[in-house]
């Protein structure tokens, strides 16, 4: 029963790019009132198929884009396989840890393709300004932007790219560091 109203709740999600008010969701099951939106939304945050954020407005739960985590896959040498439900998550949960610092860039260049990141692929950065060596960061040097690791020998700051046909960067006036890279995403 709850599947039928996930599943329309997850219709207008997709389509509109966020989640119903009340009474839209009362308005999308023919409630009369906004109270029966209301019981409907505890229960299925009870089950925890929705969530609510402080001031109560509805967040995706665990089962908006979870997708089920089967097991392991050798990467050495092959072995049987075996599929076992060993849990469920969504990517959001997998890759962020701070939804409002969050954020995607798309790359462009092959200065960090040693590093896996290549030209095309997403970026899921997060806002920060506690950046630690060996951090791929995505930064401001002299009034330009760039993406590479952030490298400190004592008192020198500097970025590296993870190519060797590019030259370390040192900054000659500025370096803000914008961002700390947390993930890279690539679709085949």
């Amino acid at each position: 029963m709850e599947d039928k109203y996930i599943n329309k709740i997850a219709g207008f999600y997709k389509q509109r790019k966020r989640m119903p008010s009340y009474a839209e969701i009362a308005e999308l099951f023919g409630f009369r009132s906004k109270n029966a939106a209301f019981k409907l939304v505890n229960k299925l945050v009870d089950q925890k198929l929705l969530k609510k954020d402080r001031k109560g407005r509805l967040l995706p739960g665990e089962m908006f884009g979870s997708l089920k985590v089967l097991g392991f896959v050798e990467a050495g040498w092959p072995s049987p396989a075996e599929e076992e439900l060993l849990d469920t998550m969504t990517l959001d949960e997998f890759l962020i840890s701070n939804k409002e610092a969050t954020y995607m860039l798309t790359v462009k260049g092959d200065s960090m393709k040693d590093a896996g990141i290549i030209s095309g692929d997403l970026v899921l950065v997060e806002r920060t300004n506690d950046a630690k060596d060996g951090n791929i960061v995505v930064a401001e040097v002299d009034g330009e932007w760039t993406m590479k690791y952030l490298r400190k020998r004592g008192k020198e700051i500097y970025l590296e790219p993870a190519n060797k046909k590019y030259s370390k960067i040192i900054p000659k006036e500025t370096l803000k560091i914008a961002a700390v890279v947390k993930a890279v995403i690539r679709k085949y």
